[in-house]
C-alpha cells in the first residue's frame, strides 16, 4: 500500500509502519513489517513470483467483465527502459543509443496484461509468441467464443507467429517493414499519387490490397498498402492481416488505434513507478518482480 501513497522506496517505512491509517488499510492493528523485512522479501524474487504476479493481472482483467466480451484486441509493444546504474541485465541498445532494458508490454484496451522485463540485447519480439499463446489459452478457457486479435508494429511481424494465429483462429493486423519488392508492387500507384498531388497540390492518401509473401514465409498473405503523397514526398506504409474488411477502414480504425498504447506505456513507466532506473542495481529477477509489482497499482483499490 505504500506505493499507493507514492512511497516507492523503503526510506520512510520505519515511520509508515507505525501509521494507523496504513495499518487499517491492510487490516492490521499492530506495527507492520520493518524495512529490512520488506527488503529481504523483495530480494527473494524469482521467476515463479513474477509468474504469479502476472496471473493476478490477468485474473483482474477477466473479473472486470460482467458479460463475456465478443472481441479482445491484444496490443504488443516493446520499448526502451533507460538505466543509469549497474543493473543486472543492462546492455547498450544501438537503436535507442543508451543503456536500457527492453520490456515487453501487452495491453487490452486500457488494461495491462503483461509487463515482462527483458535485457536489451535480444530481438524485440522474443517470447511474444509464447506469451500470445498463453494469453489465448487462458482467455478462451474462460470465454470459448471470444474473438481475439493480435496487434503490433513491424517488430512483431514473424511469419511463424502469423501461421500460429491462422491455425488457432486468432486475427492479426501487424506492421510490415517496407522493402524494394513491396515498393515495386505499388510503384504505379505511387506515380499516380505524385501526379495527382502535382496537379492539385492536395495531400493524396490511397489504399490498396495485395498478396505478398517473403521467401521465408510459408505462404502469401493479405497486405494493406497505404500510399500517401504530400509536400514531404511519398510515404508508403504496409500492414499484414488475416482480417476481412475494407482496407482503409482496417488501417485507420483498427491498426492506427494501436498508437494509444504508447500512452499506456508512459503511464506505467512514469505514473506507476514502473521504471527500473529508479531502483538500485538489483539482480535481474528482483528488477522484474519490482516492475511487475508496480504495474498492479491501477487494478488495486485506493482507500
Amino acid at each position: 500500500m505504500r506505493l499507493h501513497w507514492a512511497y516507492e522506496d523503503l526510506n520512510d517505512h520505519e515511520a509508515l509502519r507505525q501509521d494507523v491509517a496504513l495499518q487499517t488499510t491492510v487490516e492490521r492493528d499492530q506495527c507492520l513489517a520493518s524495512a529490512s523485512t520488506l527488503c529481504r522479501f523483495e530480494n527473494r524474487a524469482d521467476r515463479e513470483s513474477a509468474w504469479r504476479l502476472h496471473e493476478v493481472l490477468v485474473d483482474q482483467f477477466i473479473a472486470s467483465f460482467k458479460r463475456p466480451p465478443k472481441k479482445l484486441i491484444l496490443d504488443f509493444d516493446a520499448t526502451d527502459d533507460p538505466v543509469h546504474g549497474e543493473q543486472d541485465g543492462r546492455f547498450f541498445h544501438g537503436y535507442y543509443r543508451h543503456y536500457c532494458f527492453l520490456p515487453l508490454y501487452v495491453f487490452c484496451g486500457h488494461q495491462l496484461l503483461v509487463s515482462y522485463l527483458r535485457p536489451s540485447n535480444i530481438d524485440g519480439a522474443k517470447h511474444s509468441w509464447a506469451i500470445l499463446s498463453l494469453l489465448v489459452k487462458r482467455l478462451r478457457g474462460v470465454w470459448p467464443k471470444v474473438k481475439i486479435i493480435f496487434r503490433g508494429d513491424g517488430g512483431f511481424c514473424r511469419w511463424k507467429m502469423l501461421r500460429w494465429c491462422d491455425r488457432h483462429q486468432v486475427g492479426y493486423i501487424v506492421g510490415l517493414a517496407k522493402n524494394k519488392r513491396l515498393n515495386r508492387f505499388t510503384a504505379s500507384l505511387q506515380d499516380e499519387a505524385a501526379a495527382c498531388f502535382g496537379a492539385t497540390g492536395q495531400k493524396v492518401r490511397w489504399f490498396t490490397d495485395l498478396r505478398y509473401g517473403a521467401k521465408s514465409w510459408d505462404k502469401p498473405r493479405r497486405v494493406i498498402a497505404k500510399i500517401e503523397y504530400s509536400a514531404q514526398g511519398v510515404n508508403p506504409r504496409y500492414v499484414v492481416t488475416n482480417l476481412k474488411g475494407n482496407a482503409q477502414h482496417l488501417y485507420d480504425t483498427l491498426y492506427c488505434a494501436r498508437g494509444d498504447m504508447e500512452n499506456r506505456i508512459k503511464e506505467n513507466q512514469l505514473d506507476m513507478f514502473g521504471d527500473p532506473e529508479k531502483h538500485p542495481p538489483h539482480p535481474f529477477p528482483v528488477s522484474q518482480r519490482m516492475s511487475s509489482q508496480e504495474t498492479l497499482l491501477p487494478g488495486c483499490v485506493f482507500w
